[in-house]
């Protein structure tokens, strides 16, 4: 059965990429990289996993390891290439542009300036994590999708999410546990990452509760990401329903359903909060109060359940996480601590590879590490931290500007997501190293540079300042 996962896995994800490799060089189409990042970020540490399973190699998970990057770098290289006068190249930087510029920046300087105890090459690892997104966020900003094209986007994002839930339901009610005990998942760690197995079921802490409740992960690494990928799923899923005919919108609800499915398996309390927050936001600022009585009968039943119908250990996890008494909650609060106090020890920051969960931060240099606001502050001091923040929000309200204002309805279902998924995923970043789940935030860094190209374009008609649309 391993044997068969492998071939599946590693046929499908090679011809997706000389798929896409082949759309970009022969037909220009640099833009298509997203296609694969979308379908294969999703299962990327799955099929790690069980590549590593198979074959033992080292050498072999290195080569799919690198796919995501080097699709990222072929398309940047792509779009210069094809790029007819780069020379003439428009520069119209809207605000959003600015702070990652600068963002990018100070993380360029942290690299080559002798700041921190990291090794260079940890520092460059760490960096790369750092640049690629900035790079998709580039290629979105001037990414010029037809209707069709973005449908395909959504479409994948739809599958995804159904898919997560359908996996789920097979991790529960069939197999009765995770998915990652096929997939070789703790050998992975072990033997690659250099990470021992731990809690009750020899994976990691992260798939169950504090009393032992499992967890589940579906294809995704681990509990964590799927319950903040869902997010884009449930809000790609409710712009569809609103934007489309009803005689055929009930089935972006079964997509909804799937996403808060999949969040309820995964149950991450930060994820459900942030679910709330989403929606609170949604129905304030896009003026749909009825999804205010939405989230509160949700709520609802959820108190209900759990005072009706779970057992006692969940109930006594739901009482320690509202008195913050549980192992997880003191942890986290212990972190933000270390690294709050390395921030007033020193403003200036510590240098890369310093803060965070990212593979190549070793455990003797790591201050903090659940925060992704904090990592970054540890890391590049208060400056970072508030430019990152900064591009957070600014990406934010120029997304909602985009999608309050555009006259293209597929753009603006983009910009919808860009932003709703952004504002959610705000919440989590206060308990997790948001940055490493890499298909939430490198695709929703690429609808937000999608979104800014639109609001800059807006803009620039608004002030009859150029007849051609904006890029960066």
């Amino acid at each position: 059965m391993t044997l068969i996962a492998f071939i599946f896995i590693a046929f499908g994800v090679v011809v997706a990429f000389f798929w896409t490799v082949n759309r970009i060089i022969l037909e220009g189409k640099w833009s298509y990289f997203i296609y694969f990042l979308l379908i294969y970020l999703p299962i990327y540490i799955t099929s790690l996993s069980v590549v590593y399973l198979v074959s033992g190699s080292s050498e072999a998970v290195l080569l799919f390891q690198s796919l995501k990057e080097l699709i990222v770098l072929i398309a940047v290289i792509a779009f210069i290439f094809f790029k007819k006068k780069l020379s003439d190249y428009p520069f119209r930087l809207q605000t959003t542009d600015w702070l990652m510029l600068s963002f990018l920046s100070l993380t360029t300087l942290f690299l080559i300036l002798p700041i921190g105890q990291a090794s260079f090459v940890n520092k460059l690892l760490y960096y790369k994590g750092m640049i690629i997104p900035g790079l998709i966020y580039f290629l979105g900003r001037n990414t010029r999708f037809d209707e069709t094209e973005i449908n395909r986007v959504f479409q994948i994002v739809f599958a995804i999410a159904v898919g997560a839930f359908l996996v789920n339901i097979v991790e529960t009610f069939i197999l009765d546990t995770h998915l990652q005990q096929f997939t070789g998942y703790a050998l992975f760690n072990l033997e690659v990452s250099d990470l021992e197995p731990t809690g009750n079921y020899n994976l990691t802490w992260t798939f169950e509760s504090t009393a032992a409740i499992k967890r589940f992960a579906s294809f995704f690494s681990n509990p964590l990401e799927l319950a903040s990928s869902v997010l884009m799923g449930f809000s790609a899923g409710l712009i569809w329903f609103l934007t489309t005919k009803k005689s055929t919108n009930r089935i972006y609800l079964f997509v909804m359903f799937c996403s808060l499915g999949s969040l309820i398996f995964a149950s991450s309390r930060a994820a459900f909060a942030a679910f709330f927050v989403m929606v609170l936001f949604i129905a304030v600022v896009f003026k749909l109060y009825q999804l205010i009585g939405f989230g509160f009968v949700c709520f609802l039943l959820f108190v209900a359940y759990v005072f009706f119908f779970a057992s006692e250990d969940l109930i006594f996890y739901v009482i320690d996480t509202l008195k913050m008494e549980d192992t997880s909650s003191v942890g986290h609060v212990v972190q933000w601590a270390l690294a709050f106090n390395s921030m007033l020890s020193n403003p200036m920051g510590i240098g890369l590879a310093m803060s965070g969960n990212f593979g190549s931060v070793t455990d003797d240099l790591r201050v903090g590490g659940e925060n992704q606001y904090l990592i970054y502050g540890v890391q590049l001091g208060w400056l970072g931290m508030l430019l990152y923040i900064g591009m957070l929000v600014s990406g934010i309200r120029e997304s909602i500007y985009a999608f309050k204002n555009s006259e293209n309805l597929s753009i603006a279902r983009v910009a919808f997501v860009a932003g709703t998924v952004k504002v959610g995923l705000l919440l989590p970043m206060f308990t997790a190293n948001i940055e490493i789940y890499t298909y939430v935030s490198w695709v929703s860094w690429w609808m937000i540079g999608l979104a800014v190209n639109e609001y800059s374009s807006l803009k620039t008609h608004s002030n009859d300042t150029s007849p051609q649309l904006s890029n960066l």
